[in-house]
């Protein structure tokens, strides 16, 4: 069961989609992803993330924050020297008890002004363990300047209930 929570969504412009799932005798995973790209033409000065409510979005289940947080920081790209959004990310992570998934492989290669740079601006952020968290392989191309990256969580199964 997928329940689509576009009240999450509503004032960000759909930069953020989070679908609560539900299989079968498990507990509900808040899968939440965010585009927090500047808005230039728009003239916000702000991503999409600041607007969000993170403790109403972030459940006490299992959440995990997935998506371009657009944050260059020490903390998970060791070879950033200039960092860019970090009290905020670093805020969002800190009062609500998200981890950073990460193995400090970049996920972001891009080439502008003859010039060439990786980084690590691609985040998974969980409240729960990650069992499994990989940057996929070429053949996983995804059209973009960004990796993919396949994620899972361990989940709690709740006994079925037969009446």
């Amino acid at each position: 069961m997928v329940d689509d929570r576009t009240d999450f969504s509503r004032s960000v412009n759909d930069k953020v989609i989070a679908p609560d799932v539900r299989r079968r005798g498990e507990q509900i995973t808040r899968i939440v992803n965010v585009s927090n790209q500047e808005e230039a033409q728009s003239g916000e000065r702000e991503g999409p993330a600041r607007m969000l409510n993170w403790q109403r979005v972030i459940s006490q289940g299992s959440t995990v924050l997935a998506g371009d947080v657009n944050a260059p920081i020490t903390q998970w790209d060791s070879k950033r020297e200039v960092q860019r959004n970090a009290a905020f990310w670093e805020d969002v992570i800190d009062e609500n008890g998200v981890e950073v998934a990460k193995d400090g492989r970049p996920t972001h290669h891009w080439a502008r002004q003859n010039q060439e740079g990786e980084s690590v601006i691609d985040l998974t952020l969980p409240n729960q363990p990650i069992v499994k968290w990989a940057i996929l392989a070429d053949d996983h191309a995804t059209g973009s300047n960004r990796d993919g990256i396949e994620w899972e969580v361990g989940v709690d199964t709740q006994e079925e209930q037969v009446m």
